[in-house]
């Protein structure tokens, strides 16, 4: 069996299925916005955090307290499609987060994708997030080329926001189902502000994903396999279902916090 190369100061669930993952993950949002209400979360898109976007905001609305607060920054961005196209992730979080949770403009940022100068777009983020941050929260997942946002395998990471060369393990991502154009290059933060997080929700669910968690806790390091970095990280909050983490018994025996 391969060595478990994970911080002692990771938390591990690993819930029966992603319904049941997802709440987890919702609470966790929940808890660290109570914990401090001008929170900043840096929320990626895709189906891993779908559901517990979804149960987040029937707890958010739930709360008596203010929510006036919640700052909400876009991990990435497909860049070269028009914000309104349904596969961008503007549309996303303006449906699964911004709308539902009535998050102002002067709350929010991210990345314009159709921007005609990416770099400027990038050095416009990285200065925001200079100003406003660290991030409190980034909700993560876990690609499977093993990329976190859009940084990709590659020789070498990049630290700050950057525009991005896309692998064909990312243009066939699914959100692009719902679109007929073609990104030409991501828009992404950089690991360093990923890494410099406060804390990392890495969601991870689905049979098909065993692989790519079974590589980053057992893999050591690789710039070729990106999430490998967060193993550096001290404080992640790792939330998997079941056939996720089928490839990994020794977490989910001696590790995990099982939430069934």
């Amino acid at each position: 069996m391969n060595r478990v190369l994970l911080p002692a100061t990771w938390g591990w669930h690993v819930a029966r299925d992603y319904e049941a993952g997802s709440a987890i993950a919702a609470e966790r949002l929940l808890l660290a916005w109570r914990r401090n209400p001008e929170l900043l979360l840096c929320a990626a898109t895709g189906t891993s955090p779908t559901r517990a976007y979804g149960l987040f905001v029937q707890l958010m609305l739930s709360e008596t307290k203010r929510r006036t607060g919640l700052r909400i920054l876009k991990l990435d961005e497909w860049g070269g499609l028009l914000p309104d196209d349904p596969a961008t992730c503007e549309t996303y979080l303006q449906e699964n987060l911004i709308k539902p949770l009535e998050i102002s403009p002067d709350r929010y940022l991210g990345f314009q994708s159709d921007t005609s100068s990416p770099s400027k777009e990038c050095t416009r983020v990285s200065a925001w997030l200079g100003a406003n941050g660290p991030i409190d929260v980034c909700v993560l997942g876990v690609g499977v080329n093993g990329h976190l946002g859009f940084n990709e395998p590659n020789d070498a990471l990049n630290a700050d926001c950057h525009v991005a060369e896309l692998t064909s393990a990312s243009l066939s991502h699914a959100m692009l189902s719902s679109t007929s154009r073609q990104p030409s290059h991501g828009l992404t933060v950089g690991m360093r502000d990923i890494l410099a997080s406060r804390l990392v929700l890495l969601l991870v669910f689905g049979e098909a994903k065993a692989e790519q968690l079974k590589r980053l806790v057992t893999g050591g390091l690789s710039t070729n396999f990106p999430a490998s970095f967060l193993t550096l990280h001290q404080q992640v909050v790792c939330v998997c279902d079941e056939a996720a983490a089928a490839r990994l018994p020794e977490i989910s025996q001696s590790m995990a916090s099982d939430d069934q």
